[in-house]
């Protein structure tokens, strides 16, 4: 069971930070990629979800996911660096797309895998 919530936090952690980092730019944003980001997360190795999908906000460049517990930012450039419970991702985002990479653990055995995300 714990098992299964890590993985789920985890997947939740790296679509919310990916989706935000993505999301549309209003016309009052602070940061070049505020806004909202849909997010896929593929498991490349390890026992984690195989693919995971979420909706992501970013707002004055920090990521954040409803009810999910993430940190992170997304600098001017579009560097992402995110983090949740553990695991981690990082990336680039350019204009309304970006990708990167993500590692964690599921029960203590690590997993690894790629993120993309694109802007809505």
């Amino acid at each position: 069971m714990r098992h299964n919530r890590i993985r789920t936090m985890f997947s939740a952690f790296i679509l919310a930070t990916v989706a935000a980092t993505l999301a549309a730019a209003p016309a009052a944003a602070q940061t070049p990629y505020d806004g909202l980001w849909n997010v896929t997360i593929v498991t490349k190795s390890g026992s984690c979800e195989p693919t995971a999908r979420s909706t992501l906000t970013v707002a004055d460049g920090k990521v954040s996911a409803g009810g999910a517990a993430v940190s992170g930012s997304i600098g001017r450039e579009g560097l992402v660096r995110v983090s949740i419970n553990g695991a981690y991702a990082n990336g680039q985002l350019n204009g309304n797309a970006g990708s990167g990479k993500w590692n964690g653990a599921s029960s203590g055995v690590p997993c690894s895998g790629r993120w993309e995300a694109s802007r809505q």
